[in-house]
């Protein structure tokens, strides 16, 4: 791997490691000044970058270990959550919640503070109840819900920064089911005007827009099967299945049709037998205490003519408060906003100063592992923990052998 997933940026990296052992990976990184792990490389930033020794963990056994009686799975970091999904169901178990791609690894979904979509559900990170870290020694270091208290909440969202995590253990749910129906035409003044009903209409809900016009062409509402179909007389039903994006086939997506289906056919968006986009993409993403969410897409709606000629699709989702010290929704419930934008870092690198200087008097919080161009300085304010996760890094970290340029850029002063 010498590019990530979009091809926009190229991995500084002297030499890229793929060790096929745990072994192999710990005398790796013992024998390293300097290392950084990637996964399935979806992220849009040098969060992953370095200039010493790459890892890809793929390469490292698939494992899975599934622990019906307590509820848990202790799975490899580089795992697919499409891979863990079919595994957990054949077994009677479930996650929570998924993101739209099931084709991203867990770790560093983890890593970033991904998430799905919901009022009522956590970031992907929320699911974590212990990790092991190689650490720069090569010696595995297990941080663990149970017994390292808030260290814990420190360690889960860590951006690469305590070491390689070569396994997770998540909480599961017993298995459920989904369905899924999308509706259309809902006018921003509605949307607004109704944001916590909407949201709250399924347990799962995705509000997507082009900003042509201040309308959403669709909102996505998986409900669990059993709970009543949402009435939401603000928007109409699809005439048949979409993709989110105008004009790419929605044969890519999860059924729409609401029959009810296993819970890992459903959350996601899109199918995992099928490459979603060839990575002509670049992505950004903001999120915002919930509160401000009808002043938030007010003001994305006023700058509709400056964000729609780079733009694929907007899309507005909700996430649960949560206690990671790094995560974007650290305590407050959070709306978050995320665009899907055309190949080209010139034009939307401006429109990104627009959209952030617009945002700003309302606390928005850049996805980590998404392009932004808001100062250090900003990033560095909206966490009130992070003196606490710098202690966490020298402890773990003391000869800085994880720290990468994005790392020093946003977290030191």
């Amino acid at each position: 791997m010498r590019t990530n997933w979009a091809g926009n940026l190229t991995f500084s990296a002297q030499r890229v490691h793929r060790p096929a052992t745990l072994d192999e990976l710990r005398r790796l990184v013992a024998g390293s000044d300097r290392v950084k792990a990637v996964g399935s490389g979806h992220s849009f930033n040098d969060v992953a970058d370095t200039d010493g020794d790459l890892v890809d963990v793929r390469a490292l056994p698939a494992e899975t270990e599934i622990d019906t009686a307590a509820g848990t799975v202790r799975v490899a970091a580089g795992v697919r959550y499409a891979e863990l999904a079919a595994d957990l169901h054949a077994h009677g178990l479930a996650l929570p919640n998924t993101a739209s791609l099931p084709h991203i690894s867990i770790a560093g979904s983890v890593a970033t503070g991904t998430h799905g979509s919901g009022n009522g559900n956590g970031g992907l990170a929320t699911s974590v109840r212990a990790l092991d870290v190689v650490t720069a020694t090569g010696d595995t270091v297990t941080f663990s819900r149970d017994q390292d208290g808030e260290r814990f909440d420190g360690a889960v969202v860590s951006l690469g920064a305590l070491g390689v995590v070569t396994h997770l253990t998540l909480d599961t749910v017993p298995a459920f089911q989904v369905r899924q129906r999308v509706l259309t035409g809902l006018e921003l003044a509605d949307a607004t005007a109704h944001f916590d009903a909407i949201t709250g209409a399924a347990y799962s809900v995705s509000l997507f827009t082009d900003w042509t016009a201040p309308r959403f062409t669709q909102v996505w509402l998986k409900q669990l099967d059993g709970a009543p179909d949402p009435e939401l007389p603000w928007a109409r039903p699809a005439e048949g299945p979409v993709h989110p994006v105008p004009g790419m086939d929605p044969a890519f997506c999860t059924p729409q049709d609401g029959t009810p289906g296993p819970w890992h056919e459903r959350l996601p968006h899109f199918r995992p037998q099928f490459v979603p986009s060839s990575g002509e993409e670049l992505q950004s993403e903001y999120l915002l205490p919930r509160a401000h969410a009808q002043a938030a897409l007010e003001a994305l709606a006023a700058l509709g003519p400056v964000i729609a000629p780079v733009l694929q699709i907007c899309e507005v989702r909700t996430v649960a408060a949560d206690r990671q010290w790094l995560s974007p929704a650290h305590g407050r419930d959070t709306v978050a906003l995320h665009f899907t934008w055309i190949k080209d870092p010139a034009a939307v690198r401006p429109v990104l100063g627009r959209i952030e200087a617009a945002l700003a008097p309302l606390s928005p919080r850049p996805h980590w592992g998404k392009l932004f161009t808001v100062p250090a300085e900003r990033v560095r304010a909206a966490y009130p923990r992070l003196a606490d996760f710098r202690a966490l890094v020298a402890v773990t970290d003391p000869s800085g052998t994880f720290t990468n340029a994005y790392l020093r850029r946003l977290l030191t002063d």
